[in-house]
């Protein structure tokens, strides 16, 4: 019954305007009490481990964002070695993985959403992971938020796609059809040894914005759809491991490959926890 009204709830909240707020509120610096007693409180209610945090002094930031977007101690997440050693790219939990069938992507029990609205609806884009690999991965409150690389690759295109803002907790995600295809997203294409690779960053309730190293806070905005590519000059080479992204607020990535370009690892099931570096998959031969 709970589940329900709270997804009950998100139809009728005013998403864009709550989320706003709490973007707002979160990069706030002006009155550090208050943010103190909010991170403070933060750190209890959800078990945020700051003994790994580079920074373990959670009054010491100057925003909640710069606290929820901290940075980790070096070395404490070891990157899987190997060329062939596909990796997790976050610390979080495993909601869904598996194929793609053909242009849906299973979500949870009874529901999936679209692989060519997920990626920004260009059948081109989406053809090249029919019939691929997919995870979800889930980042709770309590999460390393930064994003890093699976494998070493290029950034081909960033595509922004405006949306709703549905939390996407498993609650929402058993109850609110096509949810990843409908939130706000940023879908960023890199080409690696393994074929083009789809990390999408997808936005949820009160996620105040996401960051990339190269197009900096990505606004959102009501344009529609928004396509930039990278080539030549402005191409960006990321090694495995290396930051590719933040959320400044928490939510979920989704990864596609295309068929027959990796298999994931035999222990990575649905509902168990990742940790960023991992080995979470191997590049086909």
């Amino acid at each position: 019954m709970f589940d329900k009204l709270f997804v009950l709830s998100q139809y009728v909240t005013p998403q864009l305007a709550v989320s706003h707020l709490a973007g707002r509120l979160a990069d706030n610096d002006r009155t550090p009490a208050l943010k103190n007693r909010v991170v403070k409180w933060f750190v209890k209610r959800y078990g945020v481990d700051m003994s790994e945090a580079a920074e373990q002094d959670p009054t010491a930031y100057a925003s909640f964002n710069a606290f929820f977007t901290r940075a980790l101690k070096p070395g404490i997440r070891p990157v899987a070695e190997g060329e062939s050693t596909f990796v997790s790219p976050v610390d979080g939990a495993i909601s869904q993985l598996g194929q793609v069938t053909g242009d849906r992507v299973f979500q949870a029990k009874g529901q999936s959403f679209s692989l060519t609205e997920l990626l920004g609806g260009d059948t081109r884009r989406a053809e090249a992971f029919s019939g691929g690999e997919f995870s979800n991965l889930y980042l709770s409150p309590r999460d390393y938020h930064r994003v890093h690389m699976p494998l070493a690759g290029t950034l081909r295109e960033m595509v922004y796609v405006p949306g709703k803002l549905f939390s996407v907790n498993p609650a929402t995600a058993e109850n609110v059809p096509n949810l990843f295809a409908r939130n706000e997203r940023v879908v960023c294409i890199f080409d690696t040894a393994a074929g083009p690779m789809a990390l999408v960053l997808v936005g949820a309730m009160i996620v105040g914005s996401v960051e990339t190293p190269w197009a900096g806070i990505v606004v959102p905005n009501n344009s529609g759809v928004k396509a930039i590519t990278y080539e030549g000059e402005s191409a960006i080479s990321f090694a495995k491991g290396e930051e590719m992204g933040r959320f400044r607020l928490g939510s979920t990535v989704v990864m596609v490959m295309p068929k027959g370009s990796v298999s994931w690892d035999a222990e990575q099931v649905a509902g168990k926890r990742v940790r960023m570096g991992e080995a979470f998959g191997q590049v086909s031969a």
